[in-house]
């Protein structure tokens, strides 16, 4: 069987919607959501993220600002534009874009930010909320990963479910708003052993790894549905060939960029899905879109 595509650029889009009268509505009451972005040197990779999300906010109507700092910022300047962003009323929600440099303490940093800007959700004060079940600012990723599959109506109260990855950014977020959606939850890692046995118990199995194709068929139970989480670039001939065996135009695309960007799951373990994110299309859409939210969500809590 063919399985479902789960398309997150369409989901996406109906979340933004949703964010653009909502947006609308507080502008209507004096109140403009506003979102500070802090950007440490000149990663390209970070520099795309950044654009991305203040294009979406000037599309939503959300006042955005970004503040950028040289590769050679310590520790106490980026706390200084933290401390800043922290005390502006025009900001409601702050984003630090990570990677963060090395010489950059990234634990004081985030915990620099204020908790009821922190849309990001990485302050240990609203993960410990989202552990007890009272979320304020959920990860975007896994937040849009919950939206994508309620408004498909995939079920998940007592469903097995298995999360490959167990990042703070990711796999443990996913995991807990999966335990709180009544689903049974396993975490795998690197050091998981029989991993293509645990994995092929789960109804609902999300990779979340970085690991291009890394999912196989032996990982997959028959008919379940699969989110692949992973956003790698490819640009090893060889590999695209394998990743994108059938895809003649992004074999073609692949040909004339040099790269690809590709899933943590290989279109071998796709085919035994019932529904699944494609790459791209899937999550990544979901992530800018779950931000925004998360900006608006904070101007209504301050206003």
């Amino acid at each position: 069987m063919t399985a479902r595509l789960l398309d997150g650029t369409a989901t996406a889009a109906a979340i933004r919607a949703e964010v653009l009268a909502e947006a609308r509505s507080l502008r209507d009451r004096g109140i403009r959501p506003g979102l500070g972005v802090l950007l440490v040197g000149d990663d390209p990779a970070s520099a795309v993220y950044v654009r991305s999300k203040t294009r979406a906010c000037e599309e939503l109507g959300i006042h955005h600002q970004t503040l950028r700092l040289p590769g050679s910022a310590g520790t106490a300047e980026v706390l200084e534009r933290v401390e800043d962003l922290n005390g502006r009323q025009d900001i409601h929600g702050i984003l630090v874009q990570l990677p963060l440099p090395r010489q950059v303490d990234a634990e004081r940093v985030l915990l620099a930010v204020d908790p009821q800007k922190d849309v990001d959700g990485f302050h240990p004060l609203n993960v410990g909320l989202l552990v007890q079940k009272r979320p304020r600012f959920v990860p975007c990723t896994a937040a849009g990963i919950l939206e994508l599959l309620r408004r498909n109506e995939i079920g998940l109260s007592g469903r097995r479910a298995v999360v490959l990855g167990r990042s703070d950014v990711v796999g443990k977020p996913m995991a807990l708003l999966l335990l709180h959606a009544d689903a049974t939850v396993t975490i795998c890692h690197s050091r998981t052993r029989d991993l293509a046995e645990v994995t092929r118990e789960a109804d609902l199995l999300v990779a979340a790894l970085g690991k291009p194709g890394f999912v196989r068929a032996e990982h997959v139970k028959q008919d379940a549905v699969v989110v692949d989480v992973g956003i790698n670039r490819i640009e090893d001939p060889l590999l695209a060939a394998e990743l994108l065996a059938g895809d003649e135009r992004r074999l073609s695309a692949f040909r004339t960029k040099g790269y690809a960007i590709v899933g943590d799951v290989h279109p071998a373990a796709a085919a035994r899905a019932s529904a699944i994110t494609p790459v791209p299309g899937g999550v990544g859409p979901l992530t800018i879109a779950l931000l925004m939210k998360n900006t608006v969500e904070a101007a209504r809590r301050r206003g």
